[in-house]
């Protein structure tokens, strides 16, 4: 497979790997290990892939069980300082004109790869394609949407769980826009994200101020107004295992979430929505609670038998 950035030709540029694949990982060994074998036996892999563990201080063996792997996956050992910086650290040690920046709990499917690099070389100014993401039972999973706001944030999270057809919970989930036609989009989800690394390296990268969740909804923003499009690829699919990250320390998880809705929510506000502020912190907190009780209850599980989404959710890390 070969992929072209804008402005580079054989004379221009050296012949380099086509792609780079970054997971990020924190105490996620079995899951970061399935996620490599389900790369390594994707027959349309490239040959010339580029493989990279980013192990945030884990303390459950992932580095050295990555290292003993004969495959030429490299391990980045790392304290945690962030899925954000995690991901620039990556992206940095690959060079790749495309990388793919995972959690560890994501496996691409067969072809997924090939599909995703040919969505993003199609056209110079898409700085970000993303897969269709499902769920292991095989439900969709919302990935590519629209613009976040406080007021539809602020609407899903007290509503999302009482009532899920509400106006604000559709707005956040685009469930109005078909699941199986590529489009363009304001964000995408960065628990599996195919990224252009002269679009990426412009903007400098992830915030590193958003240390769980949101950074992907902030890239996407920076990316559009520095005049990138970002790119949904439904023919790419890949499986999406919510939680695994993050399972053993809920709490402090949501409480991360909370924050970094806070902090990019508040950086955004505009004319007569900046009278929602200090509702913010209040609303946000209460979301916490509130959903941590009920996921201790067990009742935060959809139908399909997952844990709901959650406003600004890009993933469990």
């Amino acid at each position: 497979m070969t992929v072209t950035a804008p402005g580079d030709s054989p004379t221009e540029r050296a012949p380099g790997p086509s792609l780079a694949v970054v997971f990020v990982t924190h105490d996620t060994r079995d899951e970061v290990l399935a996620a490599l074998d389900a790369v390594a036996a994707d027959p349309e892999r490239p040959t010339d892939l580029e493989v990279v563990v980013v192990d945030a201080g884990s303390r459950d063996g992932t580095v050295a069980a990555v290292r003993a792997r004969a495959d030429g996956t490299r391990v980045l050992a790392l304290v945690n300082t962030g899925f954000g910086r995690g991901a620039n650290a990556g992206v940095r040690a690959t060079s790749a004109r495309f990388v793919l920046v995972a959690n560890a709990d994501v496996r691409v499917h067969p072809g997924a790869l090939h599909r995703l690099a040919a969505a993003l070389a199609a056209a110079d100014d898409v700085a970000g394609v993303g897969p269709q993401v499902r769920y292991p039972s095989g439900a969709l999973q919302a990935s590519a949407r629209r613009d976040l706001d406080a007021s539809t944030v602020l609407g899903h999270a007290a509503l999302g769980r009482l009532w899920p057809e509400n106006p604000w919970t559709r707005r956040y989930h685009a469930r109005d826009l078909p699941s199986d036609v590529p489009r363009e989009v304001s964000w995408l989800s960065g628990c599996a994200l195919l990224l252009r690394r002269e679009a990426i390296e412009s903007v400098g990268g992830f915030d590193p101020g958003y240390f769980l969740y949101v950074e992907d909804v902030d890239l996407g923003d920076r990316l559009r107004a520095a005049g990138w499009r970002l790119r949904y690829e439904p023919a790419a699919v890949v499986e999406h295992r919510v939680g695994a990250s993050t399972s053993r320390a809920r709490l402090r998880a949501l409480w991360h979430h909370a924050v970094s809705l806070d902090r990019y929510l508040a950086r955004r506000l505009r004319g007569a929505g900046r009278l929602l502020r200090p509702l913010l912190p209040v609303a946000l907190a209460t979301w916490v609670v509130v959903t941590a009780l009920s996921e201790r209850r067990g009742a935060a599980r959809s139908t399909t038998g997952e844990r709901l989404e959650v406003p600004g959710r890009s993933g469990s890390r």
